[in-house]
């Protein structure tokens, strides 16, 4: 995967990805609490005006079935706070930390099961190239362990 990190504070990132002719671009939302109020609409408002083609859901896979309260709260929160009569959901998730729980991936195996949704990538470092597609037969294997 080769990704390039643009930074140019006078150019926004979706007219310099159009410009250059990128069509990958990952917004960070920094932190978004699903019981904070005011940062949910912020987030629905985001969706809404920027149209993303897909939007996912990020969690630590440490949590648990934390996690699965997480991406359901945040699911309600978009359907709740968007303006449109079609909200548009999370597509997908992207699990960090996945490296480290061994043979616990219940809590991920729940979250595709609870929402419908697929994992899309699993977080196995701290940069861009240790996002990793999930390899189904591993998990599988770790959870007839």
């Amino acid at each position: 995967m080769s990704l390039r990190f643009l930074c140019n504070p006078n150019c926004p990132p979706l007219l310099a990805a159009r410009e250059t002719k990128i069509d990958v671009v990952l917004i960070d939302t920094a932190g978004r609490m699903q019981d904070n109020e005011p940062l949910m609409r912020a987030l629905a408002k985001l969706i809404t005006v920027n149209s993303p083609d897909l939007v996912l859901f990020v969690g630590e896979a440490l949590v648990g079935n934390e996690a699965v309260d997480q991406l359901v709260k945040f699911n309600q929160a978009l359907a709740d706070h968007s303006s449109q009569e079609n909200p548009h959901l999370i597509d997908g998730i992207v699990l960090t930390k996945f490296d480290t729980i061994d043979d616990k991936v219940g809590a991920a195996i729940s979250m595709t099961y609870i929402t419908g949704q697929p994992i899309v990538f699993v977080g196995t470092g701290q940069t861009y190239i240790d996002l990793k597609t999930i390899n189904a037969k591993a998990v599988v294997h770790a959870l007839m362990k």
